[in-house]
């Protein structure tokens, strides 16, 4: 099944990453009106709207800010580069005990939206002028660096980021070196998704 490119399609159908995609049971049709919020609140405080990963992302001087995503029990907006946020009200949640940071704002009604809206649109601001300055998270010690891509892909997909840090270093390792050796950023992006099973099924990028 393949992700959905076409922004309008998100809100009508779904990501085209499950079964559920263009059916009644699709978690879009659920938070619709949340969903819908959080649109007019990104677009409102001004950012770039197109999809990433099968999901609305929306991004500021050349940079991603955030992306939101619907699922049964909740529908969530996901910071990029979420260690420079303050998070002064204490709102953001880790996506899993692998991610390193606290990231993503859980929506548990779709009402939580207009609640929250001034909290959220606060935090769009700082993101926004943390990319207008060009100012990154301090890169932590690894065993390698990861590329930008990948790290963007697992922000926007706990799913994939809880699969990536349960493989062991060596099959890490594969995809990144992997990853590295396409020139473009649109081919990494695209290796990331054929990867994208693979990685979920606790294989190296070599393994078949």
């Amino acid at each position: 099944m393949a992700m959905i490119t076409q922004i309008e399609d998100f809100f009508s159908r779904g990501c085209g990453r499950c079964p559920r995609f263009d059916t009644p049971e699709c978690s879009t049709r659920q938070w619709a009106e949340g969903l819908a919020g959080l649109r007019k609140l990104c677009l409102s405080a001004g950012l770039f709207e197109t999809v990433k990963w099968g999901h609305p992302c929306y991004m500021h001087a050349g940079r991603n800010i955030a992306i939101f995503g619907a699922f049964r029990g909740d529908f969530r907006l996901s910071f990029f580069n979420a260690a420079l946020l303050r998070d002064p009200e204490n709102i953001l949640e880790k996506q899993g005990p692998n991610t390193r940071n606290p990231d993503m704002i859980r929506l548990a009604a779709n009402g939580d939206v207009a609640r929250l809206a001034p909290v959220i649109l606060s935090y769009l601001e700082e993101a926004k002028g943390y990319a207008e300055a060009g100012i990154k998270p301090q890169k932590q010690t690894v065993e390698f660096d990861l590329p930008e891509e990948l790290v963007d892909a697992m922000d926007a997909d706990p799913e994939l980021a809880e699969a990536f840090h349960a493989l062991t270093p060596g099959r890490q390792k594969s995809y990144v070196i992997n990853l590295n050796g396409a020139k473009a950023p649109a081919t990494r992006i695209s290796r990331i998704v054929k990867f994208r099973d693979k990685i979920l099924a606790g294989k190296g990028a070599t393994e078949r």
